[in-house]
């Protein structure tokens, strides 16, 4: 597979000296680089599906009629944080 490049980027000279400050041992500007662009990347792409996902559970949920409280879904979330809160301090 032939390799392609990304533009080159001009950039504060400050910026460019954070990035090398916080490079590890062994890793490359560029490396550093690419793999901040995968992550940019994975980002997106997981906002773009969640996005979707919402927006096709609020279509059928139009459709069907069925809804589910605010209410009921806090108190999800606040018992699904208390088991993540429990079983971090349990790891520890």
């Amino acid at each position: 597979m032939k390799t392609a490049t990304i533009p080159s980027l001009r950039v504060d000279p400050k910026l460019r000296d954070a990035a090398e400050e916080v490079l590890q041992k062994g890793e490359t500007l560029s490396s550093f680089v690419e793999q901040s662009i995968r992550e940019g990347i994975e980002r997106r792409q997981a906002r773009r599906e969640f996005v979707s996902r919402g927006l096709r559970a609020r279509e059928e949920a139009r459709r069907s009629g069925e809804y589910v409280s605010a209410q009921t879904v806090i108190r999800r979330l606040e018992k699904t944080l208390t088991r993540a809160r429990r079983a971090a301090k349990a790891s520890r």
